[in-house]
């Protein structure tokens, strides 16, 4: 289905609004709980559209940190066009909605009990649980890498502390330097991530280090958004030339970077090939959060099967899990992905926990990547549930074509930052 940019912001609006107007203000079941695991985009959603939803549930979110750091956007803090502080939200927001915010680490979801419990030696019952513990880092995967190794050789796919390191190794490189980063295979958090954050880097390296380059070593053939990267490389970095600041190295799926030597900063890859670098991005193989593991809520591929109609849990009733941790098949793993879900998820919570029927979901998705200064595009759908429930399915959507105009291309940044201050205000705000 063919649809004008302008024509498909306002399907994009109407299914916004669909979200917003499918949480019904319902006044039933007075007293029941409701406790949110995990604070991040997904979390944040939909205790506060519970709340919107029916004020009388009383929501309770648990979360460790009492400061979130998004991930979508944190690439330009390493491009230098944006402050670590400019992606830091706190919960206030939410406090205002009426959401109980507790500062906790989840140990346990008993689902048979109906109770979380947390480090602090607190319990919480619950008529339901929602539970977005986002990812967690598969060091495993990669011989010589753990989360003792990643505070000298940055991941930075959690955002902040790990961010501002990557920063700071890129600020403190000589010009001339190489820097390698290792992305990983499929699933995982951000598809266009890891290519961005090429992109940004060589932004800054263009601008203050111009004899550096950006080596990718990719798990996989083929990436996100391939041609649009490929199409500003070529145009912004020399790609493809002896003078290309980014060169990418796809292999095969599940191949790529298998070891990490952290004294020499030298990675080695399936193949055998010994590559050495100034600064080391590893960006390891991903699965559902921890707690949703210890909760017993994924499957054998480390992410959490769900009722795509109301992220319920397959296999613990009374227990949803959305955002990046679940296996919502056919969305990608992203921000508003989550934050759409996050809706569905709670006009289903609300339906249900006033005897209900929950209603026909719709989700939206939209993702930017910035690749340059006044360089970036975007892609963007509209979905609705399969008739079988087996998958969500792309109704109508649109992509910038790839001979856009460079205006075209500098519009889609000031879109880009106006899109991450709309979702993070209707997450957090």
């Amino acid at each position: 289905m063919k649809i004008t940019r302008r024509g498909f912001i306002q399907t994009v609006g109407a299914a916004t609004a669909i979200g917003v107007a499918g949480v019904p203000y319902i006044a039933l079941g007075a007293g029941k709980k409701v406790v949110v695991v995990g604070g991040g985009t997904g979390g944040a959603t939909a205790a506060k559209y519970l709340r919107m939803a029916d004020p009388s549930i009383e929501v309770t979110l648990i979360e460790a940190n009492k400061e979130y750091y998004t991930c979508y956007l944190s690439n330009e803090v390493l491009g230098g066009d944006r402050s670590l502080d400019s992606i830091k939200f706190g919960y206030d927001g939410l406090a205002k909605h009426g959401v109980k915010v507790v500062h906790d680490m989840v140990t346990g979801i008993d689902a048979a009990a109906k109770m979380v419990k947390t480090a602090g030696g607190q319990s919480f019952g619950y008529d339901r649980c929602i539970v977005a513990p986002g990812i967690d880092l598969n060091y495993g995967k990669i011989e010589g890498y753990s989360a003792e190794v990643a505070e000298k050789i940055p991941h930075a796919w959690k955002a902040g502390p790990q961010t501002a390191l990557l920063r700071s190794q890129l600020e403190a490189m000589k010009d001339g330097g190489t820097v390698v980063i290792a992305a990983p295979p499929n699933p995982f958090r951000c598809p266009p991530g890891p290519y961005e954050r090429a992109s940004q880097i060589a932004m800054y390296l263009q601008n203050n280090k111009p004899k550096s380059k950006v080596i990718i070593l990719d798990a996989k053939p083929k990436f996100s958004k391939q041609g649009l990267f490929i199409g500003a490389w070529q145009k912004l970095y020399g790609y493809g030339t002896d003078k290309a600041m980014i060169e990418w190295h796809g292999q095969q799926e599940e191949a790529g970077v298998v070891k990490v030597d952290a004294g020499s900063n030298t990675v080695t890859t399936a193949f055998g090939d010994d590559i050495k670098a100034d600064v080391l991005n590893i960006i390891p193989p991903q699965m559902a959060g921890a707690v949703a593991s210890a909760a017993g809520l994924t499957d054998d591929g480390g992410w959490c099967p769900v009722n795509l109609a109301t992220f319920e849990s397959k296999i613990h009733a009374g227990v949803h899990v959305l955002g990046d941790a679940s296996n919502a098949i056919g969305m990608p793993k992203s921000a508003y992905a989550a934050n759409s879900q996050a809706k569905v998820c709670a006009a289903a919570v609300a339906a249900l926990l006033a005897g209900q029927e929950p209603g026909t979901p719709s989700y939206v998705n939209t993702c930017y990547s910035i690749a340059g200064k006044d360089y970036a595009f975007s892609v963007a759908n509209v979905y609705r549930l399969a008739e079988d429930g087996s998958k969500i399915v792309a109704v109508s959507g649109g992509v910038t074509p790839g001979d856009a105009s460079a205006e075209q291309f500098k519009r889609d940044v000031a879109y880009a930052h106006s899109w991450f201050n709309n979702i993070t205000k209707d997450a957090f705000g």
